[in-house]
C-alpha cells in the first residue's frame, strides 16, 4: 500500500496532545474573533458618530464601514508574515505573538478619544489600530488551524480543524453578549466596555497557549532539514493555483458573512427592522448554534470529503440571496432571527467547518502555512470591504443589490469548490483506514 496521498499529514492517530492542541487553538480563534468582529458591530451601531460625526447616517456609516475594511486589507501582510514565520520558526510561536499584539490593539480601542475629544486626530488613531489588529489576526489563523490539524488523527482532521473553526463563533457568541449588555449602558460606554473587557480573554488565551507543544509535522520538516529559505516565494511558484482557489473558495464564506451579518446589522437598523437589542439577540442565537453547526459540518467533511459539503452549500447560498432579505424586510422578528441564523450556520458555518482541514491538505508541508494564510486572507481584502461596497448597492438599487452581491459571492465559492482537487476523497479515506487498523496507536500517542 502507499501512503503518498496521506504524506506529512502527522502521526496516523494523531497525536496524545491533540485535543489540547485543538481546543488551545480554538480559545486564541476565540479571542482573535472577539477582538476583530467586535470592531464590525461597533463600525455597524457606534463608530459612524463617535468618529465620523457632523455627515448624513449613511455618510457616517460608509465611513466606519471603511476603517473595517482597513483592517482586512492589512490581514494578507500578517499572513505572509505569518506564513512565513510559521514555516520558518513554527507554528507555536506565531500564535502567540499574535494574541499578544491582538489583545494589546484591541483594548487600546476601548481608550481611543472620540472625535468631539481631539478632531481628527480621533479617526486616524482608530485606522492605525485597526490596521494592527489586521496584521495580528492575519498572522493568526494559519497557526492555528495547522497546529490543530497536525496534531489531529488521519480520520479526524475535519473534526479537530472544526474545533478551532468553532472558535469563530464562540467569539462572536461573546462579542454581541457584551454589547447586548453594554448598549443598554447608553453612551460611549456600550462600546468602550466591549473592547476593554477582551483583555481578561486574553490573558486566560496566553495562559492556555504557552502549554501547547509545537506541531510533529514541522518538527519532521526540520529534522528533514527541508525547511525553506524563501517559504512565501517557494509557494508562489509551485502552488499558485490552489492559492488562487483558495481564494475563490474563502470569498464565498467571508464576503458572504460581510453581507450577510456584517452589513445586514446596518440594514436591519437603518431601515428601522429590527431595533439594536433585537439584532443582537438574532446575532447571540446564530452564533450559540453556529458554535455546533461548523464542529458537525468539520466532522461530516471526514465521512463524505470536503469538496461536496462545500459544493452544496455554496449552492444553496445562491439560491437563499433573494429570500434572505424578502424575509427580513417583512419586519417580524421570527423571519429575521431565522434568515440570520440559516446565513450563518449554513450559509457560513458549513464553508468554514470545510476550510479547516482542506486549506492545509491543498499545501506541501514545508510551504503550508504560508500557501495556506495566503489563500485565506487575501480574500480578506474583498470581504472587509464588502459592507462599503454593500451600502453603495444599496443606495443605487436598493436590498436588491446587496442580495445579488451575496449570490455572486456564493457562486465564485461554487466555481472554486468545482475546480478545486479533492484532498480526502474515497481514496485517502480507505489508506486512512488501513493504516488506522495496521499501526498500533501507542506508537504515535
Amino acid at each position: 500500500m502507499s501512503n503518498e496521498a496521506l504524506t506529512m499529514r502527522g502521526p496516523v492517530h494523531g497525536t496524545k496532545d491533540a485535543k489540547r492542541v485543538a481546543i488551545g487553538s480554538g480559545v486564541g480563534a476565540v479571542i482573535e474573533t472577539y477582538d476583530f468582529i467586535g470592531f464590525g458591530t461597533a463600525a455597524a451601531l457606534y463608530f459612524g458618530h463617535a468618529f465620523f460625526p457632523g455627515t448624513d447616517p449613511v455618510t457616517g456609516t460608509l465611513a466606519s464601514f471603511a476603517t473595517l475594511g482597513v483592517g482586512f486589507a492589512a490581514r494578507p501582510l500578517g499572513g505572509i508574515i505569518g506564513g512565513h514565520l510559521g514555516d520558518k520558526v513554527g507554528r507555536k510561536p506565531v500564535l502567540v505573538t499574535s494574541l499578544i499584539l491582538m489583545g494589546l490593539a484591541t483594548f487600546a480601542i476601548g481608550l481611543l478619544p472620540t472625535y468631539a475629544m481631539v478632531g481628527l486626530f480621533a479617526p486616524a488613531l482608530l485606522v492605525f489600530v485597526r490596521i494592527v489588529q489586521g496584521l495580528a489576526f492575519g498572522a493568526e489563523w494559519g497557526g492555528a488551524i495547522l497546529m490543530s490539524y497536525e496534531h489531529a488523527p488521519w480520520k479526524s482532521k475535519g473534526k479537530f480543524t472544526g474545533i478551532v473553526q468553532a472558535g469563530f463563533p464562540v467569539g462572536l457568541l461573546l462579542a454581541n453578549l457584551v454589547f447586548l449588555f453594554s448598549v443598554q449602558l447608553g453612551s460611549e460606554l456600550a462600546w468602550r466596555i466591549p473592547f476593554l473587557a477582551s483583555i481578561f480573554l486574553v490573558i486566560v488565551g496566553l495562559i492556555i497557549r504557552s502549554k501547547v507543544p509545537e506541531s510533529p509535522v514541522f518538527d519532521e520538516v526540520k529534522q528533514s532539514g527541508d525547511i525553506v529559505k524563501a517559504p512565501i516565494v517557494e509557494v508562489l511558484k509551485t502552488d499558485w493555483r490552489n492559492i488562487v482557489k483558495g481564494i475563490g473558495l474563502r470569498i464565498a464564506e467571508t464576503a458572504g458573512y460581510a453581507v450577510s451579518i456584517t452589513y445586514m446589522i446596518s440594514y436591519l437598523n437603518s431601515q428601522h427592522l429590527a431595533d439594536k437589542t433585537q439584532t443582537l439577540v438574532a446575532l447571540c442565537i446564530a452564533s450559540a448554534i453556529g458554535i455546533f453547526a461548523t464542529q458537525a459540518w468539520g466532522a461530516l467533511t471526514d465521512r463524505i470529503g470536503r469538496r461536496p459539503v462545500y459544493i452544496w452549500s455554496c449552492a444553496f447560498a445562491v439560491l437563499f440571496a433573494i429570500p434572505m432579505f424578502l424575509l427580513v424586510n417583512t419586519g417580524l422578528f421570527f423571519f429575521v432571527i431565522a434568515t440570520i441564523v440559516v446565513s450563518y450556520a449554513i450559509c457560513q458555518n458549513s464553508l468554514a467547518g470545510a476550510q479547516g482541514a482542506w486549506f492545509p491538505e491543498l499545501f506541501q508541508a514545508k510551504t503550508r502555512a504560508s500557501g495556506a494564510s495566503l489563500a485565506y486572507q487575501i480574500s480578506a481584502m474583498i470581504s472587509g470591504f464588502t459592507p462599503f461596497i454593500t451600502t453603495l448597492l444599496f443606495v443605487a438599487f436598493g436590498w436588491v443589490g446587496p442580495a445579488l452581491l451575496f449570490g455572486a459571492y456564493a457562486l465564485i465559492g461554487l466555481w472554486a469548490a468545482i475546480v478545486t482537487k479533492e484532498t480526502w476523497g474515497k481514496r485517502e479515506r480507505e489508506l486512512a483506514d488501513e493504516a488506522t487498523k495496521s499501526t498500533p496507536q501507542s506508537v504515535t500517542a
